[in-house]
């Protein structure tokens, strides 16, 4: 059995870009929690105004079936000019989870 994958990525918005960059990252909520593969994809703003995904899925295949969407190559086109940095991805392997 192929081990979950959770990814961390983090958003800073170009000053007065923050509600589109929210917009655009809200937009792809319920999409992306509607894909089987998708075990938890949640959205979290810092007090600094930067957005955070924390998302969970089933394997690598269930990322890979996620990156194909429409939806995800509509967000990846029309993200990056909102942003003062590229987008920040890290990659967690679980160490220990609970249940």
């Amino acid at each position: 059995m192929d081990k979950q994958v959770v990814i961390f990525a983090s958003f800073a918005p170009k000053p007065s870009h923050e509600r589109q960059v929210e917009e655009t990252l809200r937009g792809m909520v319920t999409p992306t929690r509607r894909e089987p593969g998708c075990i938890t994809y949640d959205l979290y703003r810092a007090q600094s105004g930067s957005f955070h995904l924390f998302e969970t899925y089933r394997d690598q295949a269930a990322v890979e079936a996620h990156r194909a969407t429409a939806h995800y190559k509509a967000y990846r086109a029309s993200i990056a000019d909102l942003l003062a940095e590229p987008i920040g991805v890290v990659i967690l392997n679980g160490v220990d989870i609970g249940t």
